[in-house]
């Protein structure tokens, strides 16, 4: 680990472990490196009320401490950074458990749940190099496509100009609820609250091509 740097000034594990990952922000950054997201841009559009020079902060006290590594255009989580993944998770099946009720309006991003979904899609089920994904959201204008080209996916708000394979239908909180394991996507489709159009081949494997959030089993179990 790199040089310690005392907040609580206390001689304990606790307060070394949140001298490291104590700050704000950080577990939430750490969080997304674990899940796959190694570029800078990447996480900066994954956290979006997270200012770019406080998530390079944060970033270079990671490195400093061990937690991270910079490879090129990467940061990658070290050993030491890896191992930090039960706590992280730890963390969302208790908040799952006793802190994670009905959301607030201002934590319905539908632009951050879709950037969150499409690190989730896997078409390698599906026959061809290029699948595009239509979201559109009954309470948002603003509409979104997830293009996936030779298995790397990426977010456009803007048409790509290529057939679309599968458009999702829903209003913002319930495709929440359902990435996040409140509600089982057979129930939304059933009720009505998400639709989807696409082909048979598409539509049937919906549950391979579209993963669910990391954290999904842990919210799913308390309901």
């Amino acid at each position: 680990m790199g040089r310690h740097d005392p907040g609580a000034g206390q001689y304990c594990p606790v307060s070394r472990t949140l001298d490291v990952v104590g700050e704000r922000w950080t577990l939430l950054i750490v969080r997304d490196l674990l899940v796959g997201t190694t570029r800078f841009n990447d996480l900066a559009r994954g956290l979006p009320g997270l200012s770019r020079s406080l998530l390079t902060k944060r970033l270079r006290h990671l490195e400093r401490a061990g937690v991270v590594t910079r490879t090129g255009q990467h940061y990658v989580l070290t050993p030491s950074g890896r191992a930090l993944e039960q706590i992280v998770f730890g963390m969302a099946e208790w908040g799952a458990r006793f802190t994670f009720g009905d959301p607030e309006p201002d934590e319905l991003d539908a632009q951050l749940l879709v950037w969150w979904m499409h690190t989730r899609v896997d078409t390698s089920s599906l026959e061809g190099e290029r699948h595009v994904l239509h979201v559109r959201f009954a309470d948002d204008a603003r509409r979104f496509w997830i293009l996936v080209e030779r298995g790397v996916p990426s977010v456009c708000m803007a048409d790509p100009g290529y057939p679309v394979d599968l458009t999702i239908s829903s209003d913002v909180a319930s495709l929440y609820a359902v990435w996040l394991g409140h509600v089982p996507l057979p129930v939304a489709l059933r009720a009505g609250r998400v639709t989807v159009q696409g082909p048979t081949t598409v539509t049937r494997r919906l549950d391979e091509v579209l993963q669910l959030s990391p954290v999904a089993r842990f919210v799913a179990a308390t309901a």
